[in-house]
C-alpha cells in the first residue's frame, strides 16, 4: 500500500506524459519543416515596475540578437517588442527528432499603466533579456499634496 497514489478517473501520470508526446508527434507531422510563430500571450516573458519616476519592462529574448530586436512606444501608453529569431539551417539534410525551440516572428504589444515621455525612452540588451525603461510624463508622477491646517 505503501507509495500508491489516488489517480481520479484511473488515469494514470504515465499516461498523461504518454498522451501528450503523442498529441506532440501528431502536430510535429503538420508543422514539420515550416517555422512556428511564437504565441503572443506567453512571448516573451515579461516583469514590469515601476517606481516614482519610471517604468521598467524586462523581456527575455534568449539566443536574440540586438538587430533582430524592434522597441515602440504609441499612444503614449503601449509598448510593442517586436521580432524574429531565424531557423537554423537544418541538421545536414538529417531528420528532426524533436525541435522544441521556436523560431520565427513574434510581436508583443502591451498596455503601460501610466503614460509615458517615448522621447525619452531608453533601453538596454544583455545576457538575453531587454530591459526598457520608460520615463513617466510629469503629469503621470504622483504629487505630494500639502494639507493646510484650518
Amino acid at each position: 500500500m505503501f507509495g500508491l497514489r489516488w489517480q481520479p478517473f484511473g488515469v494514470t501520470q504515465s499516461d498523461w506524459a504518454r498522451w501528450q508526446h503523442e498529441m506532440d508527434r501528431l502536430f510535429e507531422r503538420f508543422t514539420a519543416g515550416v517555422p512556428r510563430r511564437f504565441t503572443q500571450a506567453t512571448f516573451p516573458a515579461l516583469n514590469l515596475w515601476e517606481d516614482n519616476d519610471q517604468l521598467r519592462v524586462e523581456a527575455e529574448l534568449p539566443g536574440f540578437e540586438l538587430d533582430q530586436l524592434e522597441i515602440y512606444v504609441t499612444g503614449g501608453n503601449q509598448l510593442t517588442i517586436k521580432g524574429e529569431r531565424k531557423s537554423p539551417e537544418g541538421a545536414g539534410g538529417g531528420v528532426w527528432h524533436r525541435r522544441e525551440r521556436t523560431f520565427g516572428g513574434f510581436e508583443r504589444t502591451l498596455e503601460l499603466p501610466r503614460y509615458v515621455d517615448a522621447d525619452k525612452v531608453a533601453a538596454e540588451f544583455k545576457q538575453g533579456v531587454l530591459t526598457v525603461s520608460l520615463p513617466k510624463r510629469e503629469e503621470a508622477k504622483p504629487r505630494r499634496v500639502t494639507v493646510k491646517i484650518a
